[in-house]
């Protein structure tokens, strides 16, 4: 009898252990609505956002998936990175978490990426808006999009409507077209109403990004990843346009001595000048939008999508992009995985994207027709939204600062400024 039944589980071992072979090479496909068979026990999710905003959607999901639990942790958010790092390396790591395209880098090596034979690559581009192929690498998934929060431009009706403006621009050329007849500057130049904030580093809030919009909007991708490395193509000529000129559009709107002239390092952070109603056009996020509020309810201001390169046949924008990824370190790998596709793909996307007002990273989500001032402008955004894999915000910031204030002190011509950065953007991937 004992002998059987040592048979009997050394048999149960070894079918096991090839499912779970299998399971990881990509041979048996999981995480569809149909096949939650595997999927039992609990998982924990970790991310920044309140419980009060998740609460209610995973209470749901948990109600329609009965064969196992999501449990959602709040993290602070100043503190996420370094409590996930430590909880992965101590093996105490949630078996999911929230992952934004600033830390996909980061994070590429403890993140289980998803075979194409799992979840193909036209199925992830059918269901997603190009903004979450961010998380495509060459070799498979590293997380399942679930928002996208896309750079628009918010704009003074006010000083519009003072200086005969009918309509915002819809091109970089109309835009500098209206410096002339928005900037107000007194006989020594000092600047008092200004068109647009452009220019600098130090005092433009998204200037980074905003920087990137610019050479995205060339046909520059910024990275670019090939069998797991990732590399800096901001020097690469096969831009549709160069990004040396696009530097040289930037920094002119603070030259004194050029037309366009509409900004310099003496005014006030760029939000807090539209804010005080003293900038006609002002670049953020469309998460920005209650923040702007708050800060004067009496802004009369409303929101149209950014620029674009005259004459140019496709729309682009720049944006962060927040996604699900599962641990390579999780000890219930299969739950985890289903957890994470139906989330992203079932109803928990639009219970969530209801209860924090994000914008879904979900096409059949962004096709939803909003009625309100806002959120047509940032639907739209969001679907010709593109993302990059930023692997330090706060070491590029200070590479596309050196670029920008290079270019303005002359010290690097805009090609060299392009070329350092590219360099050591280079060295920060390799990290």
């Amino acid at each position: 009898m004992k002998g059987n039944f040592k048979i009997v589980m050394l048999v149960i071992c070894i079918i096991a252990a090839v499912f779970g072979i299998l399971v990881f090479a990509g041979l048996i496909t999981i995480g569809s609505d149909k096949n939650e068979e595997g999927s039992l026990g609990t998982v924990i999710i970790w991310g920044t956002d309140k419980m009060q905003n998740l609460a209610k959607p995973i209470e749901n999901f948990n109600k329609v998936n009965t064969t196992f639990t999501v449990k959602y942790v709040q993290k602070d958010a100043e503190t996420f990175d370094e409590d996930l790092l430590e909880a992965l390396a101590s093996g105490t790591g949630p078996d999911m978490f929230f992952i934004s395209n600033e830390l996909a880098h980061k994070y590429s090596n403890k993140i289980y990426t998803i075979p194409y034979t799992s979840y193909p690559l036209a199925s992830f581009k059918g269901t997603f808006a190009s903004a979450g192929d961010v998380f495509l690498t060459s070799n498979g998934v590293l997380a399942f999009p679930l928002t996208i929060d896309p750079i628009v431009m918010y704009y003074n009706r006010s000083i519009l409507d003072s200086s005969n403006v009918i309509y915002p621009p819809t091109n970089w050329t109309e835009l500098t077209n209206l410096v002339p007849s928005i900037t107000v500057k007194d006989g020594s130049n000092k600047i008092s109403t200004s068109t647009v904030a452009l220019g600098q580093f130090s005092n433009i809030l998204h200037a980074k990004d905003i920087l990137v919009t610019l050479f995205m909007q060339a046909g520059n991708s910024i990275v670019t990843e090939s069998n797991g490395t990732f590399s800096s193509v901001l020097d690469s000529t096969d831009s549709k346009y160069s990004l040396s000129s696009m530097l040289e559009y930037y920094t002119n709107f603070s030259d004194p001595l050029s037309d366009t002239y509409s900004w310099n390092k003496s005014l006030a952070n760029s939000q807090d000048y539209f804010s005080s109603e003293n900038l006609a056009f002002y670049f953020g996020y469309a998460s920005e939008m209650e923040t702007l509020v708050n800060k004067n309810p009496n802004l009369n201001f409303l929101v149209s999508a950014i620029p674009q390169i005259e004459n140019s046949k496709t729309k682009v924008t720049n944006s962060k992009v927040t996604g699900i990824a599962i641990s390579s370190f999780s000890k219930n790998f299969s739950t985890a995985f289903t957890a994470a596709s139906l989330m992203s793909t079932g109803s928990f996307a639009s219970d969530y994207i209801k209860a924090t007002s994000y914008i879904p990273a979900r096409r059949d989500l962004l096709s939803e027709k909003k009625t309100d001032a806002f959120s047509p402008i940032f639907y739209a955004s969001a679907l010709y939204a593109k993302s990059w894999i930023d692997p330090s915000s706060e070491d590029t910031n200070d590479i596309f600062r050196t670029m920008i204030d290079g270019t303005l002190s002359n010290s690097l011509s805009t090609n060299e400024a392009i070329k350092d950065s590219s360099a050591k953007l280079d060295l920060l991937l390799a990290k």
